[in-house]
């Protein structure tokens, strides 16, 4: 047996077992070792029976006296009941539907018992049992709790673990440089595996927990400052500032830039006038006017002779950036590109795609806008100076090296990406590290702040009374439900449930719309169409409107089971209203009534500001929730949180030493290169 033996070879697991393990990743004896407890149960504690207290975890040390199985009366329940004794006295053991232990104990046996005594001090219920050895499994220890699936048992995780045991101080190879095992009082990577499975002391797990921890983030730093190594060896076109063309720009736009936005431009535009490539990216909250920042830069990246493309993660998104870019560069006669799977257009004229390919092929444009159609491999762009990628965290490392790489010589372009979901600092530290921060943390002026509302079930009439006040006096309403099509498991409200509900007995008389992502592309744009040219009065959809739709004329949101996004996903959607004139309204709908739902929508209630709800959201419900490890460029963290700021901070410094002083070890390298091909970022 090695770390690759399939998990299906070991003793007493099946083929049913083995697809059951496969569901919690488990699939070699590796996985196994490397399958994490989240937390442990304390039966290190022996008591005597005598000394047992009610709701304390405990173990006892006993002979059992009587065992037997028998049904209950009244639930008609297999029962396992035993008695068991120790000098100080004796106790009742029972067990709900495991007839089979009757077979696997029997009367002399002794046997250790962790669990629980009933607040009554009567009896023992469905404790860990096993018989009494020197090193023990499930019981007299620290015992590790580890995450299930259907069909799974703890006993079962732990027994297959203690079988492949021997192999964790034989096979797992230590790769951290000595130094810094030593610096940081770190345990052996083999005895931390060991002391996370089977610790002594809960500071022994705390401390292998803390090493293996900074493992994983050590790795994904080490990657990190790697590439942005390699990128600071490439040459992108140093663009000269045009001070006094950038002035007369704007000065021309109809509002003043506030001074975030100022800051910020400067930051990208010193960044364009260095040979070094710039990597940046641009955070700014929903309506911050992070459009108008790049498109500074975007100004001087054209008048230097150079092309600029600006790659969205949908359609809808692609087409009004392309708007907004034909308004802002009206005077300056830019030729801009409209490039996705749907559509393709230059100035507001239609082509094909030939003709399209050509234009980019020859650089008879300047900027292009364009979903993934971009990245097609028949795409080259000629003269490619800034790369821009809205929405950063929805696209691929290899979408956007791809992207980075259309240049048809070895000047490679700048790269700025841009992001209106508020990301918490300890998240950039682990997803961006390779990348120059600036932040936009000011709002343009005049904006009003959107009143949001907890609205509770009783209170529903008087909100679509209210609403249809608003949409009286000529405004528009977003309702966004959770899920597609209805789901009587989950209990949550479907955009097809609520779209015939809202049409046919609340609002009959008003034009409701639906949209989600099953629409075609085609659907999609018309039902936005509908809805932008006033069409539609309530615009029923999912979360695929997360992002960038700009409505001016809609003042509400209304969220269906609100207690089903995170915060920072519930102030995306906020974002969709608020951007003109009108006093906007985000009406939070729950019907769950646990006080821990209601605490979390009560602080959506009174706070505006997104950075704040990341943060808050990141500690109540973990990264991956929050942004999904697959879309997001998010790690596969098995152990480590990206709330251990601390050691994201230590692991980032230790990485940085090491690709500055080129000390890397062959062992390192190895283990550092597999974990860059499974990055799913820069």
């Amino acid at each position: 047996m090695d770390l690759n033996t399939p998990i299906k070879l070991l003793n007493r697991v099946g083929k049913t077992t083995s697809s059951k393990l496969k569901n919690l990743g488990i699939e070699t004896v590796s996985d196994l070792i490397f399958y994490f407890p989240f937390r442990y149960e304390d039966y290190s504690v022996l008591k005597k029976i005598k000394d047992l207290i009610p709701d304390e975890s405990v173990t006892v040390r006993a002979k059992i006296k009587l065992l037997a199985n028998r049904r209950s009366f009244r639930k008609k329940k297999m029962l396992t009941e035993a008695l068991v004794a120790d000098d100080t006295g004796s106790l009742k053991v029972v067990w709900f539907n495991q007839p089979f232990i009757s077979k696997l104990l029997k009367v002399g046996d002794e046997i250790f018992l962790s669990g629980k005594l009933d607040e009554n001090r009567i009896e023992l219920v469905g404790p860990d049992y096993e018989k009494v050895k020197e090193h023990t499994v499930h019981t007299a220890r620290l015992v590790p709790i580890y995450h299930l699936t259907d069909g799974v048992s703890q006993k079962q995780i732990r027994f297959l673990i203690s079988q492949v045991a021997p192999l964790i101080q034989t096979a797992v190879k230590e790769f951290l440089p000595e130094e810094i095992i030593k610096k940081n009082n770190f345990p052996y990577r083999a005895h931390a595996i060991w002391n996370i499975h089977f610790p002594k002391t809960i500071r022994a797990a705390e401390e292998a927990r803390d090493r293996l921890k900074f493992d994983e983030l050590f790795l994904i730093q080490l990657a990190i400052q790697n590439f942005r190594k390699q990128l600071g060896e490439k040459k992108a076109p140093a663009l000269a500032f045009l001070e006094k063309q950038t002035r007369d720009y704007v000065g021309s736009l109809p509002f003043a830039l506030t001074d975030a936005q100022k800051k910020c431009s400067w930051e990208i535009i010193q960044d364009l006038a260095k040979e070094k490539p710039m990597n940046r990216l641009l955070e700014g909250d929903v309506g911050s006017g992070k459009t108008v920042v790049v498109s500074l830069a975007m100004l001087n990246v054209v008048l230097n002779g150079y092309k600029t493309v600006l790659m969205a993660p949908t359609e809808i998104l692609a087409e009004q950036h392309y708007h907004s870019l034909c308004k802002f560069f009206a005077k300056q006669k830019f030729k801009i590109i409209l490039f996705t799977a749907g559509k393709r257009e230059i100035d507001g004229e239609k082509l094909n795609k030939r003709d399209l390919l050509e234009k980019l092929n020859t650089g008879d444009f300047d900027i292009v806008v364009g979903t993934q159609a971009v990245i097609q491999e028949t795409v080259k762009i000629k003269d490619l100076g800034l790369v821009l990628v809205d929405e950063q965290h929805r696209f691929g490392v290899n979408q956007r090296k791809t992207l980075v790489q259309k240049n048809n010589d070895e000047v490679i372009p700048h790269f700025l990406s841009m992001t209106a979901t508020p990301i918490p600092r300890s998240l950039v530290l682990t997803l961006y590290g390779d990348l120059d921060l600036s932040i936009i943390n000011q709002m343009p002026p005049g904006r009003k702040k959107i009143i949001t509302k907890v609205v509770f079930e009783q209170n529903r009439l008087q909100a679509y009374d209210f609403i249809r006040q608003q949409i009286n006096e000529g405004r528009q309403v977003f309702v966004i439900c959770p899920l597609i099509d209805p789901s009587d498991k989950l209990g949550v409200k479907s955009v097809k449930q609520e779209f015939e509900r809202l049409q046919n007995f609340v609002f009959p008389d008003l034009k409701v719309g639906i949209m989600h992502g099953r629409l075609k592309s085609k659907e999609k744009e018309d039902v936005m169409s509908q809805f932008k040219n006033k069409k539609l009065d309530i615009l029923v959809s999912t979360s695929v409107i997360e992002v960038g739709i700009d409505i001016p004329n809609s003042t509400i949101m209304m969220i269906e089971g609100a207690d089903r996004f995170g915060l920072a996903q519930l102030h995306q959607f906020r974002g969709r209203v608020g951007r003109g004139e009108f006093q906007s309204y985000c009406f939070l709908f729950s019907e769950s009534g646990a006080p821990a739902t209601l605490k979390r929508l009560k602080f959506m209630e009174a706070c505006s500001d997104g950075f704040t709800l990341a943060e808050k959201d990141l500690e109540l419900r973990g990264s991956g929730e929050i942004y999904g490890t697959r879309q997001s460029g998010l790690p596969d963290l098995k152990i480590a949180t990206l709330a251990d700021i601390s050691l994201i901070q230590k692991a980032q410094l230790e990485a940085q030493a090491i690709i500055d002083q080129e000390k890397m070890s062959e062992s390192l390298r190895v283990v550092a290169e597999k974990v860059s091909l499974s990055l799913h970022f820069e």
